[in-house]
């Protein structure tokens, strides 16, 4: 076998040509006992990013219009921390974030319950980093949800 063929080309990665040979890696979520589609499936990555959107556009027009009194340069710093507080409320009191909610996505302990409060904390200090939720694994779940133990499913 050609090393190239192992290593996989830089358009398909290796995981592509690891499925190539013959690896089975199963789908998303598999591994965490959860089901392939529907309810309680792992939510895919554009779903989750368009949650982000919109809880980051809605904390954006707080800082803005409640806060800084209509001054854009100063909003930033107040939409990330807005961003903080709404994250860590209200995924550690129902689990989701408006914009969750209007996508149909929850936040769920790796096996199936509640998140407990530390590790809100935790997860939403690593999301504010912004590193880890690009940084994701086979299952589809950023660091963030990772070192958390969390899950995002569909509802």
């Amino acid at each position: 076998m050609d090393k190239r063929q192992a290593i996989g080309s830089w358009l398909s990665g290796p995981r592509a040509a690891a499925e190539e040979m013959g690896v089975d890696f199963g789908y998303p979520g598999q591994r965490l006992g959860l089901p392939q589609q529907g309810p309680g499936s792992v939510a895919r990555f554009g779903r989750r990013l368009g949650a982000v959107a919109i809880d980051w556009m809605a904390c954006q027009l707080i800082a803005f219009g409640l806060i800084t009194g209509g001054e854009w340069t100063a909003a930033g710093n107040w939409t990330l921390a807005v961003f903080a507080t709404l994250a860590v409320l209200t995924v550690g009191t129902v689990g989701f974030t408006p914009g969750k909610r209007t996508l149909g996505l929850r936040v769920v302990a790796e096996d199936g319950g509640r998140l407990s409060f530390p590790r809100v904390l935790l997860r939403t200090a690593l999301l504010l980093l912004f590193v880890p939720a690009l940084i994701w694994d086979r299952d589809g779940r950023g660091l963030h949800d990772r070192l958390a133990r969390a899950v995002q499913v569909r509802i």
